[in-house]
């Protein structure tokens, strides 16, 4: 379901922004989102959005990507800023690879990192190739 399924109150039919979509968003309607590459490539869907409170910014969306139903998927913490939302498709891009994706270890969803740790961040951004321009506070 995208973001405008999601949206019983009719919020984002009118878009005050310059950018693709409306400015602000709930972030219960991006959940489940899709998420694809530059080639058109299933990378997977949002599953989370983690919120850093203390700078009252988006962090990271947790990607589910792979396995059958929830079972054998792996998860991924992508930067929020390299995400583009794809209003036309109602989906976001990522531009990374899906053989990256791949061969990254992600983590399980029964066995979360510290994702606020600085140097958790930086390998995330090292294993997948979407380097934040900002680092969580520690």
């Amino acid at each position: 379901m995208n973001y405008l399924e999601r949206d019983s109150l009719g919020v984002f039919a009118v878009s005050d922004s310059d950018g693709p979509g409306p400015r602000l968003m709930g972030a219960d309607t991006l959940l489940g989102n899709s998420v694809v590459n530059h080639q058109d490539e299933d990378l997977g869907t949002i599953l989370e959005i983690m919120l850093d409170v203390h700078a009252g910014c988006i962090s990271y969306a947790v990607l589910s990507f792979g396995g059958i139903l929830g079972i054998g998927d792996k998860l991924f913490a992508v930067p929020w800023e390299a995400l583009s939302l794809d209003t036309e498709n109602k989906r976001f891009t990522l531009d990374v690879a899906k053989e990256r994706l791949e061969a990254n270890p992600g983590f399980d969803k029964d066995n979360w990192p510290q994702v606020a740790d600085q140097a958790w961040a930086k390998q995330v951004g090292d294993d997948n190739g979407t380097q934040p321009s900002s680092l969580p506070a520690s």
